[in-house]
């Protein structure tokens, strides 16, 4: 079990935000409160570890309202790169045919986002603004022109290469619409008496702009970086040039700064409606790369090579810090304080006997610091002296036991210690339903449990003392489907004991649970696995399954697996590595004990990689 327990003084969590019920002998669940204040939390993992706390983000104030937005709806930008034309666009084996046809779609896209531009110029009442958006709409214009370029190339004409399709119609039209004041809340066209409600349809249609600036601008630094030096034959580059040049970065920035200007005086009614445009047209954005068509093999998503009537997708992810925002150890530690007795209190006679909750923060503490110091030691006491610079797995799965051994031994303290005794299950299973989850993590179980044409299942593995915590909180978003195996608090009349009931304590019990539920599934079909996960813990694990994907970025998960030969590649540059490969008629060649394992900083990503939009 990894420990992260809570600060040994300080236990503010459960007891303000969390009870309530005065008159109950065991105080409630505050229903109106979800547990996701990390911050008033104290938790350590260990010293090599990832903190559990993300950074602090910047204040409102301290940023516009264009990068706020970008930063909230970051999600559909992960998903326009990960569409399979993206994703072939910058491996450069993208077909010709199919790239003519996206820039004839553009082609209709940018007229359109050219005259946006030209009808905010008419609306804003600035000098200076003008002369800004004046300035954008050149810059379209020499879009086009490089568009014009690649038409001359070919021989053909743009007007006459392709049909306007649906994805690309839905969006012009929304941008027109916007950008001629029909948005809700606004008066028709022509009926604008007042320099301010002009202004404010510009701010709008900015609004609706903005996506697209930041967007692209954010690809081709993305493609631009995956370029290889002696790539100069890469066949669109002229394509990534453009959009990772500084002068289309500018103008994405300049873009930007008009719609912060621009917005200043805005209320937040009206900021509101800027940040609906402004997510429907990501949304308009991936769908218009997801219109694309494609008569090539893909990487992405990952099912779509999946026959369901001869193939099984089998997903395993561990929980606490994979899922979860808080380690569960910390919320069980505060259940357990809080509604311990204080130390003048008579304890009920037909209630287990219990510390105190004084007695149960130093107990916890104690743990704590032993937890960390030993676990430093452990790992230190196997690692090679040197980086192993060829991976072999059962060096590393020998070498992990020692670690499986040290977990254990901490479990069993904490069983003899007696600070989990006395807790109520209904407890538990109401702070499992507060629990709040990682970004994007439940939708997008949610997403593959609910299809029932995937033929997907999904495993839960984790070292988490209490499984009834695990199935609690996934049960809130009605995923009751999920196979949970973790370890079980015993009870006696919903009341725990303080025992544990011992499944998954370590590596090495985790990985065999991850083999005895494959070999479960038998051979009838073609097996894909893949495993999400965080910690050393998972590291077996991950290296077991067909794909191993790490989600965080775990110091201690990357430190033991490089040292012993395991490589750490972000998801994104592998997959336009293997698309670079992949041909008609090839195997995507995942491949288990591979030594390679794929990184992510969201589960956007691995739902995009995964299922695709």
């Amino acid at each position: 079990m990894r420990f992260l327990f809570t600060n040994p003084i300080k236990t503010p969590l459960l007891s303000s935000i969390l009870f309530h019920c005065p008159n109950s002998p065991r105080l409630g669940l505050l229903d109106s409160v979800r547990v996701n204040s990390p911050s008033s939390l104290t938790t350590q993992r260990s010293s090599l570890s990832m903190a559990a706390i993300p950074p602090k983000s910047p204040s409102p104030e301290e940023e516009g309202l264009a990068r706020r937005l970008w930063i909230k709806f970051k999600r559909e930008s992960v998903f326009a790169m990960y569409s399979p034309f993206t994703v072939c666009l910058a491996s450069g084996n993208l077909k010709l045919e199919t790239f003519r046809h996206y820039i004839a779609q553009d082609f209709h896209f940018l007229k359109a986002f050219a005259q946006a531009y030209e009808l905010a110029e008419e609306c804003a009442d600035d000098d200076d603004a003008k002369l800004s958006i004046s300035e954008l709409r050149k810059g379209v214009l020499e879009e086009l022109k490089m568009h014009d370029s690649f038409v001359k190339e070919w021989g053909t004409d743009l007007a006459k290469m392709a049909t306007v399709n649906s994805a690309t119609v839905k969006y012009t039209e929304f941008l027109l619409a916007t950008a001629s004041g029909k948005v809700e809340g606004v008066k028709g066209p022509g009926k604008l008496a007042t320099p301010f409600e002009k202004t404010k349809v510009a701010a709008y249609t900015l609004g609706a702009m903005s996506p697209c600036m930041r967007l692209y601008a954010f690809l081709g630094k993305e493609f631009h970086g995956l370029l290889n030096a002696n790539e100069g034959n890469h066949p669109y580059k002229k394509w990534i040039d453009n959009y990772s040049s500084e002068s289309f970065q500018a103008s994405a920035l300049q873009n930007e700064d008009l719609l912060d200007k621009l917005s200043v005086s805005l209320t937040g009614e009206e900021l509101d409606i800027i940040e609906k445009l402004y997510h429907q047209a990501m949304k308009l954005e991936v769908e218009f790369f997801c219109a694309q068509p494609l008569a090539q093999p893909t990487v992405v998503p990952l099912i779509k090579g999946h026959n369901p009537a001869g193939d099984r997708l089998i997903i395993f992810s561990d929980f606490d810090l994979t899922c979860t925002i808080v380690d569960s150890s910390a919320i069980l530690a505060e259940i357990a304080i809080v509604t311990a007795p204080k130390s003048d209190q008579n304890q009920p006679e037909n209630q287990l006997g219990r510390m105190s909750s004084g007695e149960l923060r130093n107990t916890w503490g104690l743990l704590s610091k032993q937890y960390t110091e030993e676990y430093e030691q452990c790992i230190e006491s196997f690692m090679p002296s040197e980086k192993v610079e060829n991976f072999n797995y059962e060096t590393l799965h020998k070498a992990l036991e020692q670690l499986s051994h040290f977990e254990k031994r901490a479990n069993s303290r904490v069983i003899e210690s007696g600070v989990l005794k006395g807790i109520n299950l209904e407890d538990i299973k109401k702070a499992g339903e507060r629990l709040s989850l990682q970004d994007g993590c439940t939708t997008f179980f949610q997403k593959v449990v609910k299809n029932e044409n995937l033929n997907a299942n999904v495993h839960v593995l984790s070292y988490c003392w209490c499984g009834d915590l695990i199935r609690a909180s996934f049960s809130s978003a009605g995923l009751n489907a999920l196979n949970v195996h973790a370890n079980e608090f015993s009870f006696k009349e919903s009341i725990s004991t303080g025992e544990i009931i011992e499944k998954v304590e370590s590596p090495i019990d985790k990985v065999q649970a991850f083999n005895n539920t494959l070999e479960k599934y038998g051979t009838d079909r073609k097996n894909l696995s893949v495993y999400i996960g965080d910690s050393v813990g998972d590291l077996l694990c991950l290296l077991e399954a067909d794909i191993g994907i790490v989600i965080g970025s775990s110091s201690s998960l990357r430190r033991v697996g490089s040292q012993f030969g395991v490589t750490f590649i972000p998801l994104y540059p592998g997959l336009v590595k293997k698309q670079k490969e992949y041909t008609e008629g090839s195997s995507s060649n995942w491949k288990e004990k591979s030594g390679i394992l794929y990184t992510v900083s969201s589960w956007a990503e691995v739902h995009a990689f995964i299922l695709g939009w």
